[in-house]
């Protein structure tokens, strides 16, 4: 062992005498005062540790109830727009949450979404399709009866054509709409009103009737609703 070695021994040595001459002169008060602060100063950090779990883990719930709210939304409310739950849906996927219940949500959501969008497309494809056969012979027949009641040489025909025209909607009340224009997926309407309002007023004013767009047949075969069009 060479000189340098024992030195360092020594040294080590001395102070281990030297910390436990220290510590036999410390009375038992003094030992459990260094006890109570050290078990203080671990204490304070495990506090802080389970506080800031504690806030972690309130985040995260916060998120999943957030997250869960929107899921059901998307899946039962039939009012939301394509738009809106699409744009949802990625908003909560965003949020990468892990929670089983949440990841079954969402998997709810993408097939209530999907249907949605297929029942939409459908809609459109419907709407779009041209009137043929049945409904092409119903469209003709009340055009022709309105530009009869709008061309009749006097009241009594006017009138009598009326009455005939009547004979095909489900009532006198039977709503028209009139669109005055439409523009990037947007219709404007005229102010609403009846089927036997416009037809007094073809009879009063001899005006070019409108185009009609649609109608809508009720289950017994009467027309419930009447969409036109005004021509410019």
């Amino acid at each position: 062992m060479n000189t340098k070695t024992i030195r360092t021994t020594r040294r080590g040595s001395d102070f281990k005498k030297q910390m436990r001459h220290y510590l036999m002169k410390l009375s038992i008060q003094q030992l459990i005062v260094l006890a109570f602060i050290a078990s203080i100063s671990f204490g304070t950090v495990g506090c802080k540790a389970k506080k800031e779990a504690r806030a972690r883990q309130e985040a995260l719930d916060a998120k999943i109830a957030e997250a869960k709210t929107t899921l059901l939304a998307i899946i039962n409310d039939k009012t939301r727009s394509l738009e809106e739950n699409e744009q949802d849906l990625e908003r909560v996927k965003a949020m990468n949450l892990q929670d089983p219940e949440i990841l079954d949500l969402i998997d709810r959501a993408e097939m209530a979404i999907e249907e949605q969008r297929a029942a939409e497309a459908e809609e459109k494809q419907t709407a779009e399709k041209p009137r043929t056969g049945a409904n092409e012979d119903g469209y003709t027949r009340v055009s022709s009866l309105f530009q009869e009641v709008a061309r009749s040489g006097n009241n009594d025909v006017a009138n009598a054509k009326i009455r005939e025209t009547l004979g095909l909607f489900s009532s006198t009340e039977t709503p028209v709409l009139i669109i005055i224009s439409q523009s990037g997926g947007q219709t404007d309407y005229d102010e609403p009103t009846t089927i036997g309002k416009y037809l007094n007023y073809l009879k009063d004013t001899r005006s070019q009737p409108a185009q009609i767009q649609n109608l809508e047949y009720d289950a017994n075969g009467k027309i419930k609703e009447v969409e036109l069009i005004k021509s410019y």
